[in-house]
């Protein structure tokens, strides 16, 4: 009864809007309106960690990642690993940088924070593949990315190419003799999806527990809809971070979830939810 109650006022609620404001002359009112939606759904919330969730997430599931592997792909200078060593000591860390300039950079965080870094990429394969860079870029830049038209098309700027080597979550883990990694962070310009792909063995014999992933525009240039993340990972629960909480998104609506702009994704293994819903409001 209560639920027919709420179908019928929201029908209600939506005619009446769209009576009043479906009109040109509101075009704009709409527009700030979806705008502000969106922030609060926790999309495009960019402008600092705390504002994105981020640093709330790292703090709380830092408790649950004592004695447990983290794995950081697309690392740039650290910063993410950085501060998942500062909440916690105990855990190994493992960053992926394969920009040589910038890995230099990140080395040196490494070996001030004590983690590993790696001069490598991830992707579904292993390799060696093309980085594009800004042409005028020295240093590296963090939009590096292995898709060309992250650089051409989103930011507008001419590039330039190095050739680096590529390795998959799988292998990986075969090398260093890594048996489960509690939490994977994935922020590859539009190279998410295909690291999940090489990460097909851990991921369906579910030895990673958390997964950390940002989906955005870049996702337009690599054509990976959200739903792609949905069927490779058909074990997950999936959220969008808001910086209080942690946005239940496991029920799939295009509407809702097909928005190429800067969000941060959690999933989580739903055998390991249990272990996650002590610290977290859901």
């Amino acid at each position: 009864m209560k639920r027919l109650i709420k179908q019928n006022i929201l029908k209600f609620s939506i005619s009446l809007y769209r009576t009043l404001f479906a009109r040109k002359i509101f075009f704009n009112f709409n527009k700030l309106m979806y705008t502000l939606s969106l922030r609060g759904m926790g999309v495009l919330n960019f402008e600092n960690d705390n504002l994105s969730g981020e640093n709330l997430f790292l703090k709380k599931v830092s408790v649950i990642c004592n004695n447990s592997v983290i794995v950081d792909v697309g690392a740039n200078i650290g910063c993410y690993s950085n501060k998942a060593r500062s909440f916690t000591s105990s855990a190994n860390i493992y960053a992926f940088e394969p920009h040589p300039q910038t890995f230099k950079k990140l080395q040196y965080e490494a070996n001030q924070h004590k983690y590993i870094a790696l001069n490598t990429a991830c992707s579904d394969e292993s390799g060696t593949l093309k980085l594009y860079d800004y042409e005028d870029s020295d240093n590296g830049s963090s939009h590096a990315s292995l898709h060309r038209a992250v650089i051409e098309t989103i930011h507008k700027g001419a590039s330039k190419s190095l050739e680096v080597n590529v390795t998959t979550i799988d292998e990986f883990m075969k090398d260093y003799k890594i048996s489960n990694i509690r939490l994977l962070k994935i922020d590859t310009e539009g190279n998410e999806l295909k690291v999940l792909k090489g990460a097909k063995q851990a991921i369906s014999e579910q030895l990673i527990d958390i997964i950390h992933f940002e989906f955005n525009e870049m996702n337009v240039i690599s054509k990976v809809f959200f739903k792609d993340f949905k069927d490779i990972l058909i074990n997950y629960s999936f959220y969008r971070l808001l910086p209080d909480a942690l946005l239940d998104i496991s029920e799939y609506s295009p509407i809702y979830c097909e928005v190429f702009a800067y969000q941060n994704i959690i999933a989580i293994n739903k055998s390991f939810l249990p272990q996650v819903k002590k610290y977290f409001n859901f």
